[in-house]
């Protein structure tokens, strides 16, 4: 399970929750402009858009979970299990794998616009990266400072869906879970007003009450409502600190807790980390579950003109300041 926002304020931010019962070894990876990205039938591009994200490397190629780029364009994949459909190749498409998407992208697209027109003539190959890697079952949130889209690679095909909140969960489909919003619509930050009844006195005796039936549980359609609710009303200053503090707020109203989603191995899902990138200057944020304090790595304070993938495993450790 996982959760993905988009955010602006004097700057768009970026980023998402990794939910679940492992890691595979996932690094903060910076994929400068003349990495060589070797694509299975689309061929290979040596010079590229510089990306920062958080990925799985394997055999020195970067596996994303999202990314931004130089260009202020960012994507994430999110489970989509039981939903996701990949095909054999196509004549007349661009043939993507889908381990491969996030850096096809992201490698030559400035827009979310420019974006849509590539996923538009694409086919995603049902193939694997190796044998030790399952095929993975994914939609895709792409995102940049004006618009937001999600994609969809279903039985019907491949769908574009406009992303009005910013925000992305994983089943249903996201035509469904934008429709689930009708139910919510009494939701407000403000106090209620009685309608109860005629001649019946009742008061609100909390604040908060406006927002009473927000969903609270770990399910991904109810994250998507109480992200949707938070962050479509989310208010903070225009500074960097503050706009990356309240990010992390944000997304941590759908933080899971380890011991609340038990799997069937008698393992738990838990938010392995949450990630915010400042998408218009390239600052990879993140914290994991045993670590609270905000990390930051700036692209621009890498090489970018380099060949080589430049990699920072993620500090696991919850670090603590003392104060006396």
């Amino acid at each position: 399970m996982c959760t993905a926002a988009a955010y602006r304020t004097k700057d768009f931010y970026f980023g998402r929750t990794l939910d679940y019962d492992f890691s595979y070894g996932e690094e903060v990876v910076i994929t400068p402009r003349n990495y060589p990205l070797h694509f299975v039938e689309a061929g290979d591009c040596s010079t590229h858009y510089a990306m920062i994200g958080m990925a799985y490397v394997a055999e020195d190629y970067p596996l994303y979970y999202d990314a931004v780029n130089e260009k202020g364009v960012g994507m994430a994949g999110l489970n989509f299990v039981g939903n996701a459909a990949y095909w054999k190749k196509t004549e007349g498409k661009d043939n993507i794998a889908q381990f491969e998407l996030i850096p096809w992208i992201l490698c030559q697209c400035a827009t979310v616009e420019e974006a849509r027109t590539l996923v538009e003539r694409m086919n995603l190959l049902d193939i694997t990266f190796n044998d030790h890697l399952p095929l993975a079952q994914l939609h895709w949130m792409i995102a940049d400072k004006e618009k937001s889209i999600v994609v969809e690679a279903v039985q019907e095909g491949i769908k574009i869906y406009e992303n009005p909140v910013g925000v992305l969960t994983n089943n249903p489909p996201f035509d469904q879970q934008m429709f689930h919003l009708n139910n919510y619509m009494h939701l407000s930050v403000r106090p209620p007003v009685n309608t109860f009844a005629k001649g019946l006195a009742l008061e609100n005796y909390s604040r908060g009450l406006g927002a009473l039936g927000l969903p609270g549980d770990v399910s991904s359609q109810s994250r998507f409502v109480r992200a949707a609710f938070v962050r479509m009303n989310s208010v903070s200053g225009e500074g960097e600190a503050e706009s990356v503090s309240q990010f992390f707020h944000i997304l941590g109203s759908v933080d899971q807790q380890r011991g609340c989603c038990e799997l069937e191995d008698g393992k738990y899902e838990i938010t392995i980390y949450t990630s915010c990138c400042n998408a218009d200057k390239g600052i990879y944020y993140y914290t994991t579950y045993d670590n609270h304090q905000i990390t930051a790595v700036d692209m621009h304070r890498e090489e970018l003109e380099g060949q080589d993938l430049i990699r920072y495993s993620l500090i696991k450790q919850e670090q603590i300041k003392w104060q006396n």
